[in-house]
């Protein structure tokens, strides 16, 4: 088969833009500048939200960069525990499938505002889970959410693609 009539199917054309967006994305969160300009403050951010979470349920949590510590339990957010990857594993399936540019950044943003919920709830559980059950924290960590936060994002794309996206209107 030519590239040409290979670029017309639209899942070569999808798998091609998904695999492209994907690869320049984690590329350039990859660059030395880019990750002390943007990706250390996005995981100081994302460990800022899960200290007040945890203040707010009772939590005697503090917050220096990227620990959220209490006299109680201690994690650390690291650049794979931030949502981030997830975050771009989703965007990059948005950006790639033939929808309208509406559904694009509803998309976008609705995906990016869920991912980080959902990633707040395993840091937050995680935290909760080394203070009640400290044996079983690096199998819910490794094991459990990095699995069911991966999962997550691929079903808000599965639904995104089913209910808001729209291929037969082509206008992207």
């Amino acid at each position: 088969m030519k590239l040409r009539e290979a670029w017309r199917r639209p899942e070569v054309r999808f798998l091609i833009l998904f695999l492209t967006i994907l690869g320049v994305s984690f590329t350039t969160i990859a660059l030395h500048q880019v990750n002390d300009a943007f990706v250390v403050p996005y995981t100081a951010f994302i460990a800022d939200v899960s200290g007040l979470v945890l203040r707010l349920f009772g939590e005697q949590a503090s917050v220096n960069n990227c620990v959220v510590s209490s006299p109680r339990f201690a994690v650390t957010i690291y650049n794979g525990c931030n949502g981030l990857i997830t975050s771009l594993i989703f965007i990059s399936g948005v950006l790639a499938f033939p929808a309208r540019s509406g559904a694009k950044v509803v998309g976008v943003f609705g995906g990016l505002l869920i991912i980080q919920v959902i990633n707040l709830i395993r840091i937050v559980s995680l935290f909760y889970i080394g203070v009640f059950l400290p044996a079983l924290f690096n199998q819910s960590h490794i094991f459990i959410w990095q699995s069911v936060v991966i999962l997550a994002g691929v079903a808000l794309w599965v639904l995104w693609a089913h209910y808001l996206a729209s291929p037969a209107d082509n206008t992207s």
